[in-house]
């Protein structure tokens, strides 16, 4: 009987330490990467819209224009552009870069396909910590003895 008591103890032992992986470093680790992938989403959002304007411009011919600028905390002001065959492009890190609209179209194609690519890589890790956690539960519910679900 004393024996059993000791299984059964060093038992819920090891399913306390494979809830609190899960919990601690397994769900965090998941949570943070598609944070992660969704952050790379909204870039590739960016630039897709980038491009959809650039393209407008020049199917329209458009060489001047007027917009409204945020300026901050949903402040606008009217602006003019005078020409619109050269724009400032985010390349990263604060950096701008001027582009005309086809080296412009150039850039977004390659950044593009490197976003893709970081995308994928979060998804197959998002598949992998997800396969590592029903993988853990498994091992409790074997641990527990429980039938499969």
């Amino acid at each position: 009987m004393a024996m059993a008591a000791a299984e059964a103890r060093v038992r819920q032992e090891k399913v306390k330490k494979f809830e609190d992986f899960v919990d601690r470093r397994l769900k965090p680790d998941l949570v943070n990467t598609i944070a992660q992938r969704d952050k790379v989403f909204q870039q590739q959002k960016t630039f897709l819209d980038l491009k959809r304007n650039i393209e407008n411009l020049e199917k329209n011919g458009v060489t001047s224009m007027r917009s409204m600028v945020n300026l901050g905390s949903e402040v606008y002001a009217q602006a003019e552009v005078p020409d619109t065959r050269h724009i400032f492009v985010d390349i990263g890190l604060g950096f701008h870069v001027e582009f005309t609209w086809q080296e412009a179209l150039q850039f977004i194609s390659v950044r593009e396909s490197r976003l893709a690519r970081q995308i994928d890589e979060y998804t197959h890790l998002i598949a992998s910590i997800k396969a590592q956690i029903k993988l853990v539960c498994e091992g409790i519910r074997e641990l527990l003895e429980l039938p499969a679900e």
